[in-house]
């Protein structure tokens, strides 16, 4: 397999069960090696890719061509039966946008989802996080006065206060054609998010997508936070300084409750050891 960036990892199990998964960590602009590896070890083949940050790429979440995606899926299509995406938070927002664009996609698994598309701030201002063909995607602006009432910041009431100050037809352009994605989709969220509403986003999903008369699958842990833990998996350190909500526990009951749903969307094997 040929890789676009160096930092790209392939996680290649020991018996494979034919899927291929496109990993995509959130805004950290981390490569997810830990969950690529517990996914190989079910049996997946697992790309986790930079996609920003790296040789050639945005210098930070704004602007990122979805093409960047298709293509890693082109690169990952050879090695496997079929094609799957995995995202966390920005990387659910960019997997739930590829599903819907691309009808190789058999399964979609999102943690902390999004809804909707959100801007990132470059080139000294706020612009899309994503294009298509050259041309940014609609978002839902950011208020601009907005200031956190917590230190570290909890940012969940900025998305909640931008979606309230944002006109219907904004929002509209702005949600994900969840409609077009084939396939299952898997939605994992916490109660507790403090980064974004991640089950309000997960519910409007759900509801979207049941107007097309299409099933959705969603996870949830009132208690769990923005960073859901799968069985086998260590606590992610590092990354921006900011609220995440939940709290260890909380966190690692909604992995264990997701991770049988997960495990049968990707067509991987549970029970092999976490």
């Amino acid at each position: 397999m040929r890789f676009t960036d160096p930092e790209w990892l392939l996680a290649e199990p020991q018996a494979p069960t034919g899927t291929g998964v496109l990993l995509l960590a959130g805004s950290s602009g981390r490569v997810d090696a830990g969950r690529a590896e517990l996914l190989a070890r079910h049996g997946a083949t697992v790309l986790a890719i930079r996609w920003f940050g790296g040789p050639g790429q945005q210098p930070g979440p704004y602007e990122v061509p979805l093409e960047l995606f298709v293509d890693a899926l082109d690169q990952l299509e050879p090695e496997c039966e079929r094609l799957a995406l995995v995202g966390t938070s920005f990387g659910a927002e960019a997997a739930l946008l590829v599903a819907a664009l691309d009808g190789r996609v058999t399964a979609t698994v999102a943690f902390a989802p999004s809804a909707y598309v959100w801007p990132g701030y470059g080139a000294d201002r706020w612009t899309s996080h994503w294009t298509w063909q050259g041309s940014a995607l609609p978002f839902v602006p950011l208020v601009e006065d907005w200031t956190p009432d917590s230190d570290p910041p909890a940012y969940r009431g900025w998305y909640d206060e931008s979606l309230a100050a944002a006109g219907p037809e904004v929002v509209d352009a702005a949600a994900i054609p969840v409609e077009r994605i084939g396939g299952r989709v898997v939605l994992v969220a916490g109660g507790d998010d403090q980064v974004w509403p991640a089950v309000d986003f997960a519910a409007a999903i759900a509801d979207r997508r049941q107007r097309h008369l299409l099933a959705t699958e969603v996870v949830v842990d009132p208690g769990a936070g923005h960073r859901t833990l799968l069985p086998g998996e260590a606590p992610v350190v590092g990354g921006q300084r900011m609220q995440r909500g939940g709290a260890d526990g909380a966190d690692r009951a909604l992995g264990a409750r997701a991770w049988p749903v997960i495990a049968s969307a990707l067509a991987l094997r549970a029970s092999d050891g976490g």
